[in-house]
Order: C-alpha cells, then sequence, then structure tokens
C-alpha cells in the first residue's frame, strides 16, 4: 500500500493543479467509502460476472511449450473480456464510482483505443456523456476502436500537440478535468496519475491476479514459477503481480524496446528512464537531455508511453521487479507464432510479453510454469500487422522460423 501521501517509497504522490486537489480528495474519499463498502463489492462482482465475463480462462498453451522447448507456458485469457482487453475491469469500476458521486460526464484518454472503448463501453451502460481523448496518430493506427468508440456513443477528440500519442491525449485530458471536474469523472485508464489513481487502478485490476492465482492452484497444482506481462503504463502488470507479490513467484516486466535501445526510438521508460514528475505522480520517465520528455516509439500504440505506474518504478527499484525488453521484431514475431501454434490471435501489446515469456521459458526446466497475462485481442492490430508484414517481405518470417531473437537491451 502507498503511504498517506500516496507514495511507493520515492515514487508516486499527488503533483497536480490546485484545482484539482479538492477534487483528487473527494475521488479519495469515494474510493475509500465504496472499498469499504459491502454493497459496493457485491455490484462490482456482479458486474465482473454477468457483464465482463469473468473469471476469464487459463489455458494451457501445449504447442507452444513444445515448440518453444522448457517450461510449460500458461495464458491468463484477459483477451476474452467483453470488450476484448483487461481494461474492462477498472472502468466498470470507476464507472460504479461516477455514479455514486454523482457525475453526469465520463472523460478518457486512449493510446491504443482499448481502453477508449472500455469507458465508453460504461458509459453507455450507465447513462453517462462520454469524451475520448486520443492522440491523432493513434486514431489512425488504432481506427477500428475509434469507430467501436463512435458506435457507443462516445465523442472521440483527436489530439494533435506534441507526438500526438498518449502522453498528448492525457495532457489533454487533465485540462478537460481542471475545467470540468464539478460535473465530470476522470477514468484514468493505468496505474499513473495523481494519487489515488495507481492504488484505485491496482485495485479494480487485481482480480485478474488474484484469479491466475486460484486457477494455477486447482488447474496445475502449483503456483506459477515466473509471471509475466508487458508495461506501458503498467495496469495490466500490477494486476496480476499485485496478489503474487508475497510469494515464491518471479515478477518479469516487459517494455517495448521498439526499434532497440540504442536507436533511442523505444518506450522503454524502466530501462532508460529517471525519476521525473509527468501527469500527476513522480515516476521513472524518458526525458531528453534538457529535462524534456522524449519522444517514445512502439509498433504498440498502448505501450509508447514515455513514463510507467509509480508502483512499477518502486517494485523495480527494491528488487522485487524483474526487467526484459521486447522489440518491435520479437513482437511481431511473437503474434504470429501464437496465432499459428494455438489459435489466438493477442494483441500487439501482449506480444511483447509473449516474446519475453517463450525467451525465458526456452531457459527452464519442462516441470516449470511461466505464466503470461495476454491482456488483450488483436483485431485492432490487424491493419498495422498486415502493413509490416508486407513491408517486412521476408524478415519477419525469418524471424519466425527462427525462433527467438536476440534481444536489443537487457534488464538495467
Amino acid at each position: 500500500m502507498p503511504d498517506a501521501q500516496g507514495r511507493f517509497g520515492d515514487f508516486g504522490g499527488r503533483f497536480a493543479a490546485e484545482t484539482l486537489m479538492q477534487p483528487l480528495a473527494e475521488l479519495e474519499e469515494a474510493f475509500f467509502t465504496a472499498w469499504n463498502d459491502p454493497a459496493f463489492h457485491a455490484e462490482l462482482r456482479g458486474l465482473l460476472a454477468h457483464y465482463v465475463g469473468r473469471p476469464t480462462p487459463l489455458y494451457h498453451a501445449r504447442r507452444l511449450s513444445e515448440e518453444v522447448g522448457g517450461a510449460q507456458i500458461w495464458l491468463k485469457r484477459e483477451d476474452l473480456t467483453h470488450t476484448g482487453a483487461h481494461k474492462i475491469n477498472n472502468t466498470i469500476g470507476q464507472g460504479l464510482l461516477a455514479r455514486r458521486m454523482g457525475k453526469p460526464r465520463v472523460i478518457a484518454e486512449t493510446g491504443a483505443g482499448q481502453h477508449g472503448v472500455a469507458t465508453a463501453t460504461v458509459a453507455a451502460m450507465f447513462g453517462l456523456a462520454c469524451v475520448v481523448y486520443m492522440g491523432r496518430e493513434d486514431t489512425v493506427r488504432q481506427a477500428p476502436n475509434v469507430y467501436r468508440m463512435k458506435l457507443l456513443g462516445a465523442e472521440v477528440v483527436p489530439v494533435d500537440s506534441g507526438s500526438a500519442t498518449l502522453k498528448d491525449a492525457l495532457n489533454e485530458a487533465l485540462r478537460d478535468w481542471v475545467a470540468s471536474c464539478r460535473d465530470t469523472f476522470y477514468i484514468i485508464g493505468t496505474v499513473a496519475g495523481p494519487h489515488p489513481y495507481p492504488l484505485m487502478v491496482r485495485q479494480f485490476h487485481a482480480v485478474i491476479g488474484e484469479e491466475a492465482r486460484e486457477q494455477m492452484v486447482r488447474q496445475a497444482g502449483r503456483l506459477p514459477d515466473v509471471a509475466v506481462a508487458c508495461v506501458g503504463g503498467g495496469s495490466n502488470a500490477m494486476g496480476l503481480f499485485h496478489p503474487l507479490r508475497d510469494d515464491d513467484v518471479r515478477l518479469v516486466a516487459v517494455e517495448a524496446a521498439g526499434h532497440g535501445l540504442e536507436s533511442g526510438r523505444h518506450a522503454a521508460s524502466l530501462a532508460a528512464g529517471r525519476p521525473g514528475i509527468l501527469h500527476g505522480n513522480l515516476t521513472c520517465l524518458l526525458e531528453d537531455e534538457e529535462g524534456q520528455i522524449a519522444a517514445t516509439h512502439s509498433i504498440s500504440a498502448g505501450l509508447d508511453y514515455p513514463g510507467v505506474g509509480p508502483e512499477l518504478a518502486f517494485l523495480h527499484r527494491t528488487g522485487r521487479l524483474e526487467l526484459e525488453l521486447a522489440d518491435d521484431g520479437e513482437a511481431l514475431a511473437a503474434f504470429h507464432r501464437l496465432a499459428r501454434c494455438e489459435g489466438i490471435i493477442p494483441a500487439l501489446e501482449s506480444s511483447h510479453a509473449l516474446a519475453a515469456a517463450m525467451r525465458i521459458a526456452a531457459e527452464m526446466a519442462p516441470e516449470r510454469i511461466v505464466l503470461v497475462n495476454l491482456s488483450g485481442r488483436g483485431d485492432k492490430d490487424m491493419e498495422r500487422v498486415m502493413r509490416c508484414d508486407a513491408a517486412d517481405e521476408g524478415g519477419l518470417m525469418e524471424a519466425y522460423e527462427g525462433g527467438n531473437r536476440a534481444s536489443d537491451g537487457d534488464d538495467d
């Protein structure tokens, strides 16, 4: 748990405009009041079961395990939730809070669009007005999700400032909230932002790890040796890791190495970042030599963010969290490999975790278990993958046929 100021060690806290301090205090009080209310949990459990489709399955990927060699790979199937990604766990929880606080309007920011779709879905279900901010570049590479949001009744606002990606969308959402906090609830989509958001989002996603923990014991007879998740902001990772934090399980976060750390075109905030303040919290950030937020790159829009949740920064600094990297090519190869071996098409975000998990599993004994959080499905990434495959002209297949490629970087 964070301290009273929302700090995880040196990271976290509440760095926000004076206008937002009171709304954040009201949100903190509303969250803890709801969290201690059995009626809130009863309604949340009901919606997770009958609307979201929980519990999601835990699947033993036998063919993939055989092909990779080494440890057994199991998948937590968050891609099978309503809306196709883990994001719905959090938006259901925050949507319930918005309704309890009497807020008729919700706003959100999104990168890959899955959080935007999940927010628009919940807003439609609860009858709330919804505005979603999205970098213009991301509206192009995630066009199917933009259309889904509009179908659900949301207004999608393209953001042209900066690099026109997730961090710029978050900036615009914060500006909106400063001007409208009286009647607006800001549904942040990851374990970042000012306190209490990192704590609150983690708690709503902890159902992932709670289910996986119970399912692993029931289906495999024991806990996994390694738990692996991709990290942009880190919501799916904290959801898996938090319930396993006190167990003898290696926790491995996988960052997007893009074109490689040496190229400078990546989104590896833990591997190559340094402490700084962004979007209301102190965490590890990618900055240039003058201390400005650096441009980022990942083939996956959902990982294309220059920071990471403060609790992940804390876990990494204290040695509880291991770090792996997967570049664009490795993620694409993993995307194809899971589709061909298991008939499952993963999101490009999840493909980064798969790439690292295969590398880890190959070095372990067959009786060991590697658990991967398959955080979302790949429908939204079809066009992106088709364009990459067409441009690659065989390079990707060479990577696929050759199995796991060496990473451009390694743990920091």
